[in-house]
Protein backbone atom coordinates (compact mmCIF):
# COMPACT_ATOMS: atom_id res chain seq x y z
CA UNK A 1 0.00 0.00 0.00
CA UNK A 2 0.68 3.62 -0.57
CA UNK A 3 1.31 5.89 2.66
CA UNK A 4 1.56 9.17 3.52
CA UNK A 5 2.46 10.03 6.88
CA UNK A 6 2.53 13.14 8.54
CA UNK A 7 4.00 13.86 12.30
CA UNK A 8 4.09 16.75 14.65
CA UNK A 9 6.34 15.57 17.94
CA UNK A 10 7.48 18.09 20.05
CA UNK A 11 11.43 19.57 19.71
CA UNK A 12 12.93 16.70 21.98
CA UNK A 13 11.25 13.89 20.22
CA UNK A 14 11.33 15.09 16.19
CA UNK A 15 14.79 14.08 15.73
CA UNK A 16 14.20 10.11 16.57
CA UNK A 17 10.90 10.79 14.77
CA UNK A 18 12.22 11.83 11.58
CA UNK A 19 15.09 8.63 11.97
CA UNK A 20 12.35 6.15 12.69
CA UNK A 21 10.08 7.42 10.00
CA UNK A 22 13.59 7.22 6.97
CA UNK A 23 13.14 3.59 8.03
CA UNK A 24 10.50 2.68 6.16
CA UNK A 25 9.64 5.85 4.04
CA UNK A 26 10.83 8.15 1.73
CA UNK A 27 11.27 12.37 3.50
CA UNK A 28 9.85 14.69 1.21
CA UNK A 29 9.31 17.28 3.58
CA UNK A 30 9.71 18.74 7.38
CA UNK A 31 7.78 16.10 8.61
CA UNK A 32 6.48 14.39 5.39
CA UNK A 33 7.13 11.33 4.38
CA UNK A 34 5.77 9.20 1.63
CA UNK A 35 6.27 5.12 0.15
CA UNK A 36 5.13 1.69 -0.33
CA UNK A 37 4.97 -0.16 2.91
CA UNK A 38 3.66 -3.77 3.98
CA UNK A 39 0.88 -3.49 6.27
CA UNK A 40 3.21 -5.24 8.47
CA UNK A 41 5.81 -2.51 7.81
CA UNK A 42 3.21 0.13 8.66
CA UNK A 43 2.50 -1.57 11.95
CA UNK A 44 5.72 -1.83 13.17
CA UNK A 45 6.47 1.61 12.00
CA UNK A 46 2.78 3.03 14.00
CA UNK A 47 3.95 1.20 17.01
CA UNK A 48 7.77 2.47 17.10
CA UNK A 49 6.47 6.53 16.67
CA UNK A 50 3.80 5.55 19.40
CA UNK A 51 6.56 4.90 21.58
CA UNK A 52 8.24 7.89 20.96
CA UNK A 53 5.82 10.31 20.82
CA UNK A 54 4.24 11.70 23.96
CA UNK A 55 -0.28 11.28 23.76
CA UNK A 56 -1.11 14.56 24.92
CA UNK A 57 1.46 17.01 22.83
CA UNK A 58 2.09 15.20 19.62
CA UNK A 59 0.36 13.87 16.76
CA UNK A 60 0.79 10.97 13.59
CA UNK A 61 -1.81 11.37 10.74
CA UNK A 62 -1.37 8.35 8.39
CA UNK A 63 -3.08 8.31 5.15
CA UNK A 64 -3.38 4.61 3.43
CA UNK A 65 -4.26 4.35 -0.45
CA UNK A 66 -4.33 1.14 -1.31
CA UNK A 67 -3.90 2.17 -5.39
CA UNK A 68 -1.86 5.61 -6.52
CA UNK A 69 -3.30 5.28 -10.01
CA UNK A 70 -5.86 8.49 -9.69
CA UNK A 71 -3.29 10.08 -7.74
CA UNK A 72 -1.61 13.63 -8.92
CA UNK A 73 1.50 14.77 -6.88
CA UNK A 74 2.87 18.37 -7.46
CA UNK A 75 5.93 20.19 -5.98
CA UNK A 76 5.99 23.84 -6.20
CA UNK A 77 9.05 25.12 -5.20
CA UNK A 78 12.37 23.55 -3.20
CA UNK A 79 12.10 19.96 -3.48
CA UNK A 80 13.35 18.42 -0.84
CA UNK A 81 14.51 14.74 -2.05
CA UNK A 82 14.80 14.36 -5.60
CA UNK A 83 13.27 10.75 -5.68
CA UNK A 84 9.73 10.94 -7.30
CA UNK A 85 7.49 8.05 -6.29
CA UNK A 86 4.27 9.10 -8.04
CA UNK A 87 4.43 9.00 -12.13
Amino acid sequence: MFVILVYDFGEKRVGKALKTCRKYLTWVQNSVFEGEVSEGNLKKLSYELKAIMEPSEDSIIVYSLANTKYSKREVIGLTKNKEDIFL
